[in-house]
């Protein structure tokens, strides 16, 4: 390839000095034919394929090598075919004895035609999407994967983050709830992915059959949604980066915090803390342009979304209900009764009729039983043999001095001990604690063990009066029954030592 100093002299000669194409020829020492086409070309034009490549050896095998690579569109990016496995297929199956070079020239150059070309997308004002990431972290000592929901305003590039234990639908919707008032309003549409917590189903034309709590979601607040094509995270671009964006910045190293009340806080000011930002090709901060999209929101509803699973079933009886792998107590009384569970982030709700009868921290492990002791109360106050070994009793976190009355009360009465130490842990279906403990820790100090003693404490405690008790009816322990000796008793001895 001739340089470009050499185009400027010949050009200048021919051109300025009206030298003769053959005359510029013998000067410079060229052909005739290079002269005219450095004329034509101010800078060397680099070298033109006339005609495509001949590859004798590869050409009758391409028809095998096209058809491996539409083979492997249909199965999973990491079980597809490298260059070098083409080869080798080719080598062993086929026949092929060319080399690993022209094999890999023509994979890449093929690929490089078949990949997807987008177009430059602009949003309007108003409009959001959104997507689940995840990654992992530390709450509360415990190593752990956290499934962070992202909504984005694609206009101003503002969005919004907060973590959850898993990708859930009360998560997905809590996560809409909780953007909505990030936000102050709710975006005319949102575009999602095909998950199924929104798509039931996507029909033979292409439309989607929603889920019910999408459904109900979308009623409440109103905004339009729309999903892009299976498969094609593109179509969500601006809050698939947001995804990337939030993993990159606030997410690495692994965050640790107490709770994920305490690490949403943190991320929520992190997304306020952005809004300073300005992002390349703008000259607005994107709290600048944010204003346009919070102009364009649609008012939040009165009331916020219930954000919940809603779930129908029935009490076992030993007085469970089963919710997401895991098995939640309700109290005995509702065993075998039709029930409905509302399943939130963080808590379990149990309901009968219109009436709350059971709340339980969520349990996200498997297989789990969550208790709370006093639902069964009542039941063992009934069957106090089983007390001993009744499973909701067992780790019941209680102070020291529970276990001395139970262990004095069995003492002095035996099986009805028992029954009256139900009677005071069922003290707690009434009063607080703190006043229960009171009571029992002044009790054992006067020594009246008994259930009245202990209830007569816990009023006198409320009501702020002092105790009236006669102790002489509550013996610490049981009196000791002394005989007298019997002669008749030593003479069976003497009879046995004479033998």
């Amino acid at each position: 390839m001739y340089t470009l100093d050499l185009y400027s002299r010949v050009r200048r000669a021919c051109h300025v000095d009206g030298v003769t194409n053959s005359a510029a020829a013998r000067l410079f020492g060229v052909d005739r034919k290079t002269v005219a086409k450095i004329l034509k070309h101010s800078v060397p034009p680099g070298y033109r394929r006339t005609a495509l490549p001949v590859r004798p050896k590869l050409d009758p095998f391409i028809p095998v090598i096209d058809q491996i690579l539409v083979d492997d569109k249909r199965v999973i990016k990491k079980q597809r075919h490298t260059a070098k496995r083409i080869h080798a297929r080719l080598r062993d199956e086929h026949g092929f004895t060319g080399g690993i070079t022209i094999v890999t020239d023509y994979v890449r150059e093929k690929q490089r035609r078949t990949r997807e070309v987008f177009v430059p997308l602009s949003h309007a004002p108003g409009h959001a999407q959104v997507d689940f990431g995840e990654t992992l972290g530390v709450i509360g000592g415990v190593e752990c994967k956290l499934h962070y929901f992202a909504m984005s305003l694609p206009h101003s590039d503002a969005f919004f983050m907060k973590a959850y234990p898993a990708e859930t639908t009360e998560a997905f919707c809590d996560g809409h709830a909780a953007a909505f008032s990030f936000f102050g309003g709710v975006p005319l549409s949102i575009l999602y992915d095909n998950t199924v917590i929104a798509v039931a189903k996507i029909l033979g034309d292409g439309k989607r059959l929603r889920t019910r709590v999408f459904s109900e979601l979308q009623s409440h607040y109103l905004f339009e949604d729309k999903f892009g094509r299976p498969g094609k995270g593109n179509d969500k671009g601006n809050v698939e980066g947001v995804i990337g964006f939030g993993r990159r910045n606030f997410l690495v190293p692994a965050p640790r915090f107490d709770s994920f009340d305490a690490l949403n806080a943190w991320l929520e000011m992190q997304c306020l803390k952005r809004q300073d930002d300005v992002v390349r090709g703008h000259g607005e901060t994107i709290g600048e342009r944010l204003l346009r999209d919070l102009d364009g929101l649609m008012a939040l509803p009165p009331t916020p979304y219930d954000a919940c699973e809603k779930v129908s079933t029935r009490a076992t009886s030993i007085s469970m209900v089963r919710y997401r792998n895991n098995d939640y107590s309700v109290p005995v009384a509702f065993a075998h009764h039709e029930v409905q569970v509302r399943g939130y982030v963080h808590e379990v709700v149990i309901g009968c009729g219109a009436a709350v009868i059971a709340r339980h921290a969520r349990s996200y492990e498997k297989a789990g039983m969550i208790f709370d002791p006093i639902h069964y109360l009542p039941l063992l106050e009934q069957k106090v043999g089983a007390l001993d070994q009744a499973a909701p009793l067992q780790g019941w976190d209680l102070p020291e001095e529970f276990a001395t009355l139970h262990r004095l009360l069995e003492a002095r009465m035996g099986k009805p001990g028992k029954r009256e130490y139900v009677q005071v842990l069922r003290l707690l279906e009434t009063f607080e604690i703190n006043h229960v403990h009171g009571a029992i820790r002044q009790a054992l100090d006067l020594g009246a063990i008994g259930y009245d003693a202990v209830k007569h404490l816990i009023l006198c405690r409320i009501e702020r009066r002092p105790p009236r008790l006669d102790l002489d009816i509550y013996p610490y322990l049981p009196k000791a029954v002394v005989e007298t000796t019997k002669p008749a008793s030593y003479a069976v001895l003497l009879s046995g030592a004479a033998a």
